[in-house]
């Protein structure tokens, strides 16, 4: 079946507005924010509005022998969403709808396409939260959230996507479509699917749908601490020291001088200069127990030789402190093309980590800036090289993998929360071992046995 036979097929089914297959408009489709990742230029993109929709896309892509790519904001940093030769491109952008908040039972009901931050407003609303809070909640879907099992800023106390997502609604490789998991509380009937789901980087199903559960509110006063150091070691000591002290922040993230400066240059938000590395810390417990832990969380700065350390409560200041973390790797990729880790160490491993990151850089002569999820490990090298370098783009790419193997060394995991994608392919395999390996493609040759849905992503 021709190119253009395929899209006269989806056109039979779907408005004529749904299918793209204007080369430009295919273009903008093809890949995610991993510059550096492989893509291809797809047979068509699909503007997928129902899950019936994602059911004909699947089908006639079966039909022609053709791979199905799901996307949804395209705002992935690991190439899992890149079309592939002879690929379909199914966007959920337009599957935005809020179709139940449940308040009694504290869940919500919304379709994939629906952008993090207004799934947060729709449910805040109504009283309640949904915590996971990825640093592109403003611009990234709920259903790829789910794919990826994105994390973000307060998954240190309060957990990555994996750990709200209670249910959801699947097409298959074939076509049909399923309803995994439940609406309760507990639930301990057959394999968990749902879990198995979340994370799969579309190459077992395609969600369009989720059930994600909630909670209150109200009850937290946020209280932030921000300390300076004088190196990225100093800092990693202070995170190694807050996490063995038993204290969960709400937020525990890590800046270097070269990210506050390239936001500060770029927003005008009045950042401290002058210091090698920022830690920002909130905790959100009420009344005296947060006030005690924001001075438990100082006092371990100060002990691990933070130049400065200052506490603030107003939310306003707060927003500004974490808007130059949520904007640093936005900040960077003004300075030319970035290749982003996503690394995931054990907390006592974090000082020792970022001396290596640092090593690495100079051994490899390349740029590389450091943000982190400190609180939990969870560490982003972005690596920048100038744009048309092609010596310095090998380096860095000797530069990356060279992270990936100290992470593992330190008993860390190839990704914490960007997924596998295309570029941690190596690592991914290096990670989970042949044996390991061979069930993963057990359970994709089960599920999609003949490779329509996102091949060669994920393992």
């Amino acid at each position: 079946m021709s190119d253009d036979d395929v899209a006269a097929k989806l056109r039979l089914v779907l408005r004529p507005d749904q299918v793209l297959t204007d080369p430009a408009e295919r273009d903008a489709y093809a890949h995610d924010d991993a510059e550096w990742a492989e893509f291809h230029r797809p047979v068509a993109v699909v503007l997928a509005e129902t899950t019936d929709d994602v059911t004909v896309v699947v089908r006639t892509a079966a039909d022609a022998g053709l791979s199905v790519v799901a996307r949804g904001a395209g705002t992935g940093l690991s190439g899992g969403a890149n079309a592939l030769a002879e690929s379909i491109v199914v966007s959920l952008e337009r599957m935005t709808r809020v179709h139940e908040v449940n308040v009694s039972e504290r869940y919500v009901v919304a379709e994939a396409g629906l952008i993090n931050d207004d799934l947060r407003r729709a449910v805040a609303a109504h009283g309640l939260w949904y915590p996971p809070d990825p640093a592109s909640y403003r611009i990234s879907t709920i259903g790829g959230n789910a794919a990826t099992n994105a994390g973000g800023i307060c998954c240190v106390k309060y957990g990555v996507t994996r750990d709200y997502v209670l249910g959801m609604t699947v097409v298959l490789a074939d076509g049909e479509i399923v309803h995994l998991g439940r609406r309760t509380a507990k639930g301990a009937t057959g394999y968990d699917l749902t879990a198995l789901m979340v994370g799969s980087e579309g190459t077992l199903g395609i969600i369009t749908e989720v059930t994600l559960s909630l909670l209150p509110l109200g009850g937290r006063e946020e209280r932030a601490v921000v300390g300076s150091f004088a190196s990225l070691e100093d800092a990693g000591v202070a995170v190694a020291a807050i996490s063995a002290a038993g204290i969960i922040p709400s937020a525990l993230e890590l800046i270097d001088a070269m990210c506050l400066n390239a936001v500060d240059e770029w927003q005008g938000l009045g950042l401290p200069r002058g210091a090698a590395a920022l830690l920002l810390s909130t905790v959100d417990d009420p009344g005296a127990t947060g006030a005690e832990a924001a001075a438990s969380v100082a006092r371990h700065m100060t002990d691990a030789g933070a130049l400065a350390v200052d506490q603030a409560v107003d939310p306003a200041e707060i927003d500004r402190l974490f808007l130059a973390r949520r904007l640093a790797y936005p900040a960077l990729e003004r300075l030319g093309p970035v290749l982003t880790e996503d690394i995931c160490v054990p907390r006592a491993a974090v000082p020792e980590m970022l001396g290596r990151i640092r090593d690495t850089a100079a051994a490899h002569d390349v740029v590389i800036a450091t943000i982190a999820h400190a609180g939990d490990g969870n560490l982003h090298p972005l690596i920048i090289a100038p744009e048309g370098d092609a010596a310095a783009k090998a380096r860095a790419k000797l530069a990356f993998d060279r992270i990936v193997e100290d992470c593992r060394e330190l008993g860390g995991t190839v990704t914490g929360e960007h997924g596998v994608g295309l570029l941690k392919l190596p690592g991914a395999r290096a990670e989970l071992g042949e044996r390991v390996l061979a069930m993963h493609r057990d359970i994709k040759a089960a599920l999609d046995p003949r490779g329509t849905l996102n091949p060669g992503k994920a393992f």
